[in-house]
């Protein structure tokens, strides 16, 4: 299995959808970044301040990294 490694911070975990169809989702405050191993198979995109990995349970979280975009891309396309 593969990883990379990023500085991550606050993140949105979405939960799915209510009975109107409004996603619903929790967002936490991080106070600083910290290190974390991701496996790359988790990964389901990138932007300029977010990666997108799957969680438990069907849920997707939104992490902000510290990293810049460039040198992430670089990272998952060894």
């Amino acid at each position: 299995m593969s990883f990379i490694e990023l500085h991550l911070g606050s993140y949105v975990i979405s939960h799915g959808y209510d009975k109107n169809n409004k996603e619903i989702m929790t967002h936490v405050v991080a106070e600083k970044f910290g290190k974390k191993l991701i496996a790359t198979s988790r990964i389901k995109s990138l932007s300029e301040k977010y990666i997108l990995t799957d969680y438990v349970d069907g849920r997707w979280i939104y992490w902000e990294y510290k990293e810049d975009f460039e040198d992430v891309k670089k990272l998952l396309n060894r």
